[in-house]
């Protein structure tokens, strides 16, 4: 979620941000502190980059995304990156540190345990600089092992794993198919991973998952869940895809094309590059970027009310009120 401004606010760095933030309070950072981090999940769409950035000025924080889209970059507009009205660096804002954001080509590959590897390095980091790390995002699967670990499944060779990229694209369901009736997952690259194990190991990545976890970064964070009600997120979902197409959505579109660009990445850039190379048209990308948004944010509500035991939980767009009873917990 991009983050908001008002109108008399100060600039910086292409973004404004309201007089009203405080200003840091390095006292949060002690080791009378209950929780070693902090994590904010929720949906796309339901405000935890802008509640995250005035919690970070509150308590000296530092932000670490956990967002699987936003790790990627090129896509600022059409992923609401914190960093989508920002050129150049995307280590800070307005003096917070940011870590983990637009740092990998969209044709660069990511597992689940490259993530992890890199958000202990981001954590330590963090913690070095004498502030709150807290991780910000609506990735069901990053914030799992954040909490709970990996399993140690073998690496996969190259071979194999472009071999389920190829089956997953040529045929889903087929795909699908070889894997177990316990794996539940509708997203293709999910599958893809599920069926490169699969291919590497003779065994289902869901017979791994059942082993020991270890490598968990913050398993005593505290946990934030920002789900505010569905027709309200729905209104903020509409409301925000004509505007990302106003701003940068189109250059990044032409970017993906030009470069030949993995657009499948993030929902609306496949929309953003079909209605550039005339496929559809404006109307029609709006209007089915917003459907598989808002069947993203069903996905991700129903794995945070499932999967994430929050400390505290937020159930409207989060508002001043809720960053004094967070701060209170801290």
């Amino acid at each position: 979620m991009r983050l908001f401004y008002h109108k008399k606010a100060k600039k910086h760095s292409g973004i404004f941000f309201g007089a009203s933030l405080a200003k840091p309070n390095s006292r949060f950072y002690n080791s009378s502190m209950k929780h070693n981090a902090i994590i904010i999940a929720g949906p796309t769409a339901s405000g935890k980059s802008e509640f995250a950035h005035k919690l970070a000025k509150r308590i000296n924080g530092a932000i670490i995304n956990a967002d699987s889209v936003q790790i990627y970059r090129g896509i600022e507009n059409i992923s609401a990156s914190p960093f989508a009205e920002i050129s150049g660096r995307f280590d800070e804002i307005d003096g917070v540190p940011y870590k983990l954001f637009s740092i990998l080509s969209l044709n660069e590959h990511i597992s689940v345990a490259d993530y992890l590897a890199l958000a202990k390095q981001a954590f330590d980091e963090v913690v070095a600089m004498g502030k709150v790390p807290i991780f910000v995002g609506g990735t069901g699967y990053y914030i799992n092992v954040l909490i709970n670990g990996i399993s140690q499944i073998p690496e996969v060779c190259e071979s194999n794993r472009n071999k389920a990229r190829e089956m997953v694209a040529e045929d889903i369901e087929s795909a699908k198919k070889m894997l177990p009736t316990e794996f539940v997952a509708t997203d293709p690259q999910r599958i893809a991973r599920a069926l490169e194990v699969f291919l590497e190991t003779g065994k289902h990545i869901t017979d791994w998952q059942k082993k020991p976890r270890d490598c968990a970064v913050v398993p005593d964070a505290l946990r934030v869940l920002i789900m505010p009600e569905r027709a309200d997120l729905l209104k903020r979902i509409a409301s925000r895809i004509p505007e990302m197409i106003k701003g940068g959505a189109l250059e990044e579109g032409a970017n993906i094309i030009k470069n030949n660009l993995d657009s499948s990445r993030a929902i609306g850039a496949v929309q953003i590059c079909d209605m550039l190379r005339g496929k559809i048209s404006e109307n029609e990308a709006i209007e089915n970027w917003t459907t598989k948004t808002n069947q993203y944010a069903k996905r991700q509500r129903t794995w945070f009310n499932g999967q994430y035991n929050a400390d505290i939980e937020i159930k409207n767009v989060p508002n001043d009120k809720d960053l004094e009873r967070v701060i209170e917990q801290l």
